[in-house]
């Protein structure tokens, strides 16, 4: 009689401890799906990195942005000026060839351009510059110290270098775009000039 009740008992348990390791089974693949890791880029996935993008700047409009303002749109970021001679009018043309090649899907993509010379581009001159390449792109910029925390967050380099002409100058800054998914999280890291299609794809998981 006790050998049956034992019997019994180490049924029950079999039963719970099955119940309970399939609950957490499923509990695992809602986790797992939340995090989204099935998701493959081709470009630099930066999921979960420790840089963060913390500021409040001004947009064309004069309207004091954060990164929460763009929450529900697909971002993509990336430093410049508007006196640079090369790499920042290719990068503004590549995002858009990116955004007309995501057909209706590129109204979800914003592209933020941030100026590193907030000395020579006023307002003025950002809204005569950055919208020529697309109408949606936006242009973020402050005082130096409004800068830094952005900086600094994503590990931009920026650094002026006197040119040969007194007065004149370059900028030294870092080329690379940073892609947010739609809820502010940092997904990926775009290199300057890199092949359309591959970021297309990618841009469009995040879509």
């Amino acid at each position: 009689m006790n050998q049956v009740k034992r019997v019994a008992r180490s049924g029950i348990f079999g039963l719970v401890l099955s119940a309970s390791l399939l609950g957490l089974s499923a509990l695992s693949v809602l986790l797992l799906s939340g995090c989204d890791y099935k998701t493959k880029f081709t470009n630099t996935d930066i999921t979960g990195s420790a840089l963060t993008a913390p500021f409040q700047l001004k947009d064309l409009s004069g309207e004091v942005r954060t990164l929460d303002s763009y929450k529900g749109q697909v971002v993509a970021m990336f430093f410049g000026y508007t006196h640079c001679p090369d790499v920042c009018p290719v990068t503004l043309q590549q995002w858009s060839q990116i955004r007309q090649a995501l057909g209706d899907d590129g109204k979800d993509l914003q592209v933020i351009f941030v100026s590193v010379d907030p000395k020579r581009d006023t307002p003025e001159l950002l809204r005569n510059y950055v919208p020529k390449f697309d109408q949606s792109f936006q242009a973020l910029t402050g005082t130096e110290e409004e800068l830094q925390p952005l900086l600094k967050g994503l590990r931009v380099f920026s650094q002026k270098v006197d040119g040969k002409v007194e007065g004149q100058y370059l900028m030294d800054h870092s080329t690379t775009s940073y892609v947010f998914d739609k809820t502010g999280a940092l997904r990926l890291l775009v290199r300057h000039n890199a092949d359309i299609q591959p970021v297309v794809k990618d841009v469009k998981q995040l879509l």
